[in-house]
């Protein structure tokens, strides 16, 4: 057919111009495509040159940098000026379609236009991103020209009385419009950026956040199209596939996403309703106000974008409708009727009636519904992550003010809070996620209903009564759902708490062979949690089965009803296929509905819980003051200080180091440092004292001593001296130290505090009882954010002795410790937390029992080298609480504890004159006669002696190396790096199969088949339902009433009854189905919970004590917590997800292919860029998922240390360095969160475009063929049906396969995991062959026995020979690291007897079961180690004694009156830990288990070291009469508790240096032991 401009007819009107040139339509067109040839004439040039010029500018993220005022409007009127353009198209070719030549200009102008609009776009992005503003006067000229043209044509439609019934005339009109404002934004820019004609343009300033490059996470600042397809990803995730992704990758946060600035702008929401005097000032309303007024207007922008989705989203079910309608019809083409200007024009509703512009029109409304709909998902997403944030740091806030009582007395545990952070608060960012659901549901359904009921008349409102009727139903489900989920967790961490303290104590029930009773308590838990578990699986399989059968039900009903009932009803393909996509749009909201309520409910919960949290006990604010880590108001200025400090920065911080003065006059209160008058203390605000009538005062600038007995109150003292504990009544007074450079008080964020006395005073370097670490390195730990000063932390380390310690660990001080990192010893966590006391550059010093877990050697110079030399030299005031008495003479100032009250206080003379009884008993126990030549002669010898080696306690599996061993593999790691790299990269793209086959093959040879043949079956109904019904309508109306002539009426109707018939057939079948495969998906992921976890504790369990030690124990935790939690819960639905979502595409693709096999030539492109956009998400989103995981780590863990370490933390006044450290762990976890969120968007939008694509394709493909008389309508309906399910199950695919990849993991770990070597516990010799009560007489002969932890390691004992005779009392001592301890454990054989045999009672060790080994000693060791429980599980856990033996035990442990005041006696409850004894009592309690055992030969591991000298010569003394009968091996910590033994053992780097009894050794000169002694004295 010929081509011209205005069409070549003879008699064209196109060409006369009689009436004047502008009354020509084909010239006005003309006019219209003038601004867009010079628009491109004008561009295209500087594109190119600006292209080329973009690199050379500034260094900031210039490409993101949005210039201009008015951009996200000119880029949505760009969009709108698109759509109008392509309906310009589209008519121009259908009115164009009638005529017997092509008229180019109906349709031309309009493309050209199309082209220009995008042009401008591009070339404004680029103008604005390389800020060269005056090239805005060619889209000024531009839009000025377009208007102008464009409003000559309106008029002269308007001239001609073409009128709005025409199409044509009403998108004219728009387009004026539209012209208009882009003309009016184009000024506005130039207007108020004084550009283009203005001589001196206005200045203006990047944002902070684009001119720092750290800042990568670029949403905020792109552009309006980035915004909505996340193009500025498209980087981000290529890099991932080349790299992994890390902290450093995703940089840092935006300022406007901070948890700081989300955490002021939440105060500022609390202070407003605070200040408005509302009612709700306080509870969780005033949370629930606060968070709306904080973050109410995101979430009101959310929900409008979530609404607008849902609308458009009926686009598809309409189109639809007139799709096959159209086709439908006999005449499948129209004939436009008007002609004007000598060209045809079209109506709308022809417009509309025409099946390929509704195509069309279909694909743009899905890309629209899909951005708007992942806009809305992200915005939500947001706001809850900020939210998040700021909730987190105001629960940290709080924390930081928190009671002590509060904690110590079990009202709120560090696990509760630890909750509130990890469970809570995600809580709430989920509700916020689905917040926008609660207003866009009932939209959606409403619109649903109406829709249907104008398809199908009253049965629309049968089926969707159904499906209303069967939401109470679901909602009952969730409700049972998550009542089931809530046991789960409730047993779960039962189960958790039990083998956490399983694994905890695992050394001691090896030692005591314990394992299987406690084996079979997690086990008893773990059947309970399994049958909460199997009301978890019946419940979601019933979910899952509701949310596939229900709208199988509805529709079923629905037309069933309709063809029965309505008679005359219309049941063509168009309202067929129409209502089943409407029902599939209606069931959705409706599985929300339950997940939505049970989020609000939560969320309910956890605000209440936040409530409570929030107004719970406050330190009190007469004792204390702590500021808020950002204050505004008037301390404001000296807060930005301390929060923008960097770490170099803080060396004039803390400096307390230099002359003090003192500002009391008052000559008395001038040389103490604290003065308590007249205090009594308690822990709850309504208990008893604690302290009663506590008068003392603490000299200034010297050494002051606490002591007293067990459990009397020394530590309670000085809490109270802290301001830890309630005042009931006193007064306590510090002297405040000036800094000694400007002479202010040190701690700049105390200036608004300077009333109350307590507050005055400076930080005080406190070192607690049990020792406290953070997860950190050696170094951090020691120095605690103080500048690193070499010399000094020098000598900190050699007055703890640490040096030895530190050459073993496998990183000397930069190894990371604390719960991630490696186990110490107590000794040395002991030593590393008195370290840091010393280090720190306080005036004030606090030691709360530094010694109780170190050796006389490592006292004695810890004393000499750390207390004396280091503080007391300069002038510093110490505390130190002991129960080690040999020190006294060394104080300044002694204050003697009893029962809670101060029994005296002064110094060592005025005792010894004033309580000479006191004095007396302490002399007994000193044992020390000539104090000073005594020490002396120490010290000599100690610099004599050179420092051994120490042993390693616990090591990382590499720590056996040597250095030059070490040397060479580092330099090999750095060549095997590369390779590492790209395998690693391989490994990360692939999916892990492996896992996958791991995880199937153990639920078993049944349940295979069964889970896959029935989900085939499943989805083969399925298709098969909606075929059927595609063959019933088309048969419907191909003899329907309408389409024949007939006489008589009973001939006219169609007979449905055998089509309903087998369509009910084929959806019951279908229903029963999705029963099937519910119960199965779950019943095999509940049989593979249940194995891999029997397994993985059987395995555990019966590793060897090598394993424990160089495993944290927080990594074999996660086996047994998230990751069997992972297996249990979530595995078996993403399973069920992920089958159900592949097999739905694969069904979807299947069947447009079948209804048009054209399909199949777009579907390989479709696939191939699908494949490609699956695989890179899947790595990014499984870095960035771990990302997230492990960034919640630090997170959680700072939570928990910082409950832990509150008194020491509020001691050194660290609050506003460690609220800083928590916004750094906030702000990562965020960030990881957000790209993680902007990663799902990326993938989904791109999915959901190619779903969109899919449709256009199908439809096209069906409207073409069906027109050609080749394919019925009803089949035109089912191939785009399937398309619209195609876009909705893409993403669903690839995200479950991304999340399955992820939990595969924990297959993988555990199976990893049950790879570990179990000890070997058979024995040689048959249990009829051991003597039912061996050993009776503890005869033991050790013949050259050499013992390693392992077999990589060096002999920690070398060649030793000994014989002990039944009943004597054997003494080892040695230096720390002298292999004690490892003789011990060789009796148990706990380590690797590689050489020598140990013979007992005539019978080789080696060859007994480990079991009745084990069973047959008895050890107490070094660190106390109580279960939860009762005292009478703790002492006899085997339930074998009767009850007068236990109290024996304890009679003879001292512990009988402190157990029989307790309510409940033997059955008074144990806290976890025995957090509710003092140290030494839970010593003693370890004796006591120890007596109950009655074996003849007894072990003590230095078993007494918390224990004050009276009670422990008490133990002595009964250690001797209880067990004269029985062998007894005490290694020692304290020479002087084996001076009455028969036998000393002198060890030294694991062989016998002395052998022989005490008295022999001790007349000797040289002896090592003699040496000891005196040193211990």
């Amino acid at each position: 057919m010929p081509l011209a401009f205005c069409g070549n007819e003879n008699n064209s009107a196109a060409y006369k111009v009689d009436q004047g040139v502008l009354n020509n339509g084909c010239f006005v067109d003309a006019l219209n495509v003038v601004p867009h040839v010079f628009l491109f004439f004008i561009t295209f040039p500087i594109l190119f040159i600006g292209w080329g010029s973009q690199s050379a500018k500034v260094h900031i993220h210039h490409s993101t940098w949005l210039h201009f005022p008015g951009h996200n409007l000119r880029w949505i009127l760009t969009f709108i000026l698109l759509f109008v353009l392509v309906c310009e198209i589209a008519e121009g070719v259908l009115s164009d379609g009638v005529a017997d030549s092509r008229h180019l200009h109906l349709y031309m102008p309009a493309g050209m236009a199309f082209l220009a609009a995008i042009t401008s776009v591009v070339y404004y992005h680029n103008i604005e991103t390389s800020n060269f503003p005056k090239l805005l006067i060619a889209l000024l000229i531009y839009w000025t020209l377009a208007f102008i043209t464009k409003t000559i044509k309106f008029v002269k439609f308007y001239d001609n009385a073409i009128g709005f019934s025409q199409l044509r005339f009403c998108l004219t009109g728009l387009l004026v419009i539209l012209y208009g404002m882009l003309l009016t934004v184009e000024i506005n820019v130039i207007r108020v950026r004084r550009y283009v004609f203005f001589k001196t343009p206005k200045e203006v300033k990047p944002p902070e956040d684009l001119q720092d490059l750290g800042v990568r996470f670029l949403q905020p600042f792109v552009n309006l199209l980035s915004k909505g397809t996340y193009w500025w990803m498209n980087t981000f995730i290529k890099t991932a596939h080349k790299k992994p992704i890390d902290l450093k990758a995703i940089g840092k946060l935006p300022i406007a996403m901070r948890a700081r600035t989300n955490y002021l702008r939440l105060r500022e929401a609390f202070e407003a309703q605070k200040g408005k005097g509302s009612r709700y000032s306080q509870g969780s309303r005033a949370i629930w106000c606060a968070l709306c007024h904080a973050f109410g207007r995101r979430l009101v922008l959310s929900s409008t974008f979530r609404i607008l989705a849902d609308f458009l989203g009926f686009a598809g079910p309409l189109c639809i409708f007139g799709i096959v309608n159209h086709l439908g019809k006999e005449n499948g083409v129209f004939q436009p009727k008007l002609k004007f200007l000598g060209v045809y024009f079209v109506s709308s509703e022809e417009f509309l009636g025409n099946a390929y512009v509704l195509a069309v029109l279909l694909f743009l409304a899905l890309l629209l519904q899909r951005t708007f709909l992942q806009a809305s998902y992200y915005v939500a997403i947001e706001t809850g992550i900020n939210l998040r944030g700021a909730i987190q740091t105001k629960i940290y806030n709080k924390i930081m003010q928190l009671s002590t009582s509060n904690l110590s007395m079990g009202e709120m545990t560090a696990g509760q809070i630890c909750n509130l952070v990890a469970i809570d608060t995600n809580q709430l960012m989920w509700f916020f996620f689905l917040c926008p659901n609660l207003w866009a549901m009932p939209a959606q359904i409403i619109v649903g209903v109406i829709l249907l009921y104008y398809l199908l008349g009253l049965s629309a409102l049968i089926g969707a009564a159904v499906i209303i009727v069967l939401a109470p139903i679901q909602y009952f489900v969730a409700t049972k759902l998550s009542q089931a989920q809530r046991s789960t967790l409730e047993y779960s961490n039962e189960r958790l708490k039990k083998t956490n303290e399983m694994l905890r104590g695992i050394k001691l029930l090896k030692l005591y062979a314990w394992e299987n009773i406690f084996r079979a308590q997690v086990e008893m838990t773990r059947r309970k949690e399994m049958t909460s578990l199997k009301a978890f699986a019946i419940y979601t399989s019933i979910s899952i089965f509701m949310n596939t059968a229900i709208p199988i039900a509805a529709v079923l009903i629905t037309f069933v009803s309709h063809v029965s009932f309505f008679k005359e009803a219309n049941f063509s393909p168009a309202v067929a296929f129409a209502s089943l996509s409407l029902f599939h749009i209606l069931v959705t909201p409706l599985f929300l509905l339950s997940s939505v309520v049970r989020s609000t409910v939560k969320a309910l919960v956890s605000v209440q819980k936040l409530s409570e949290f929030l107004s719970s006990e406050e330190i009190g604010k007469d004792q204390y003051s702590q500021p808020e880590p950002f204050n505004k108001g008037q301390s404001s200025k000296s807060q930005a200080v301390v929060v923008n400090r960097k770490r170099p920065a803080r060396d004039d911080c803390r400096n307390f180091m230099g002359a003090l003065q003192n500002p009391d006059p008052d000559e008395e209160a001038d040389k103490s440092c604290v003065r308590i008058t007249g205090g009594f203390f308690t822990w709850t605000s309504d208990g008893v004292p604690t302290l009663s009538n506590i008068a003392i005062h603490i000299p200034q600038g010297q050494l002051t001593m606490i002591v007293g007995q067990v459990g009397c109150g020394k530590s309670s003292l000085l809490l109270a001296t802290l301001g830890e504990m309630q005042k009931i009544s006193g007064e306590i007074s510090w002297n405040s130290f000036p800094d000694s450079d400007t002479g202010e008080d040190s701690s700049p964020e105390r200036e608004t505090n300077a009333g109350m006395d307590i507050r005055n005073r400076g930080p005080v370097a406190y070192a607690s009882q049990k020792p406290w670490l953070l997860n950190a390195t050696v170094e951090e730990n020691i120095t605690f954010e103080s500048p690193f000063n070499k010399q000094r932390y020098k000598a900190v380390i050699d007055a703890c002795s640490l040096q030895p310690d530190i050459d073993i660990l496998p990183h000397g001080d930069q190894t990371q410790i604390g719960e991630r990192g490696i186990n110490l010893s107590g000794g040395q966590r002991q030593r590393i937390s008195v370290a840091r006391a010393l280090y720190q550059h306080t005036s004030v010093v606090f030691l709360d029992d530094p010694f109780s877990a170190l050796d006389i050697h490592l006292s004695d110079h810890l004393m000499q080298a750390g207390i004396l030399e280091l503080l007391r030299e300069d002038k510093r005031t110490v505390v130190l609480v002991t129960h080690k008495l040999q020190y006294l003479p060394h104080a300044d100032w002694i204050i003697a504890m009893k029962d809670g009250t101060i029994q005296r206080e002064g110094t060592l003379k005025d005792i010894q004159m004033s309580e000479s009884e006191l004095f007396e008993q302490w002399k007994t126990l000193m044992n020390r006669q000539d104090q000073e030549l005594e020490k002396e002669t120490v010290v000599i010898e100690r610099k004599n002696m050179e420092v051994p080696k120490g042993l390693p306690r616990a090591m990382s599996s590499r720590d056996g190396l040597l250095l030059d061993e070490e040397e060479e593999e580092e330099e090999m790691a750095e060549s095997e790096e590369e390779d590492n790299l790209s395998s690693l990269l391989h490994q990360r793209a692939k999916i892990p199969w492996q896992a996958c086959a791991k995880y199937l093959s153990t639920a078993g040879v049944l349940l295979l088949p069964l889970l896959f043949f029935s989900q085939l079956l499943k989805h083969i109904v399925l298709v098969a339902i909606d075929y059927c019904l595609a063959n019933w309508t088309d048969s419907a109306l191909a003899l329907g009433p309408a389409t024949r002539n007939c006489s008589f009426s009973e001939d006219c109707s169609f007979d449905h009854r055998v089509y309903a018939m087998v369509f009910t057939a084929l959806c019951s079948l279908g229903i029963v189905l999705c029963l099937i495969t519910s119960v199965t998906v779950e019943w095999t992921g509940l049989k593979v919970a249940k194995r891999l976890h029997r397994s993985l504790l059987n395995q555990i369990i019966l590793a060897p004590m090598r394993f424990f030690e160089t495993t944290p124990l927080g990594s074999i935790l996660n086996r047994f917590s998230s990751d069997c939690n992972t297996i249990d819960q979530h595995i078996p639905s993403t399973l069920e997800c992920l089958s159900r979502s592949t097999m739905l595409c694969v069904s979807a693709l299947a069947v447009i292919s079948y209804v048009t096999p054209v399909f199949l030539i777009a579907l390989l492109p479709l696939a191939i860029v699908c494949y490609f956009i699956q695989k890179y998400f899947r790595v990014a989103s499984r870095d960035l998922q771990q990302l997230d995981d492990s960034t919640q780590l630090p997170l959680l863990s700072h939570f928990s240390e910082t409950v832990e370490g509150l008194i020491t933390i509020r001691a050194f006044r660290y609050e506003a360095l460690f609220q800083q450290k928590l916004l750094k762990y906030t702000d990562s976890n965020n960030i990881a969160s957000l790209f993680l969120t902007a990663a799902n968007r990326w993938l989904e939008v791109r999915m959901e475009y190619i779903g969109a694509c899919v449709v256009l394709i199908a439809a096209v493909a069906s409207i073409t063929k069906s027109l050609h008389k080749e394919l019925p309508a009803g089949l035109v309906g089912l191939g785009l049906t399937y398309a619209l399910m195609v876009s909705n199950y893409l993403n669903w695919m690839v995200r479950n396969l991304a999340d399955m990849e992820i939990q595969m993991g924990a297959v993988k770990r555990i199976h990893g995991l049950l790879k570990t070597e179990a000890e070997n516990y058979e024995g040689l010799l048959a249990p009829s062959l051991i003597p039912k009560n061996w050993p009776v007489q503890g005869k033991i002969q050790i013949q050259n026995l050499s013992v390693r932890y392992d077999s990589s390691l060096k002999p920690v004992l070398n060649h030793v020979n000994a014989h002990i005779s039944p009943g004597q009392k054997i003494g080892i001592c040695g230096r720390t690291g002298s292999g004690k301890s490892s003789f011990s454990l060789a009796f148990f054989r706990m380590v690797d007897m590689f050489e020598g045999r140990i013979v007992i009672d005539g019978i080789d060790i080696a060859k007994l079961p480990l079991q009745t080994l084990r069973s047959r000693l008895s050890i107490i060791l070094q660190d106390p180690i109580l279960f939860s429980g009762t005292i009478r599980f703790n002492l006899d856990p085997e339930k074998k004694c009767s009850d007068s033996t236990l109290w024996e035990a304890l009679e003879i442990a001292q512990l009988k009156l402190v157990v029989k005041a307790l309510p409940g006696g033997l059955d008074a409850i144990v806290t976890e830990g025995g957090e509710n004894f003092s140290q030494g009592q839970r010593q003693l309690f370890c004796l006591a288990r120890a007596f109950v055992r009655k074996t003849s030969i007894f072990i003590m591991d230095e078993a007494t070291a918390s224990i004050d000298m009276a009670t422990e010569n008490i133990l002595q003394k009964v250690v001797m009469t209880a067990f004269a009968d029985r062998t007894v091996v005490t290694i020692a910590h304290r020479v002087h508790t084996i001076l009455n033994a028969d036998l000393v053992i002198v060890m030294k780097r694991g062989a016998i240096l002395e052998y022989d009894k005490p008295e022999v050794l001790l007349s000797r000169p040289d002896s090592v032991f003699a040496s000891f002694v005196r040193a211990d004295k």
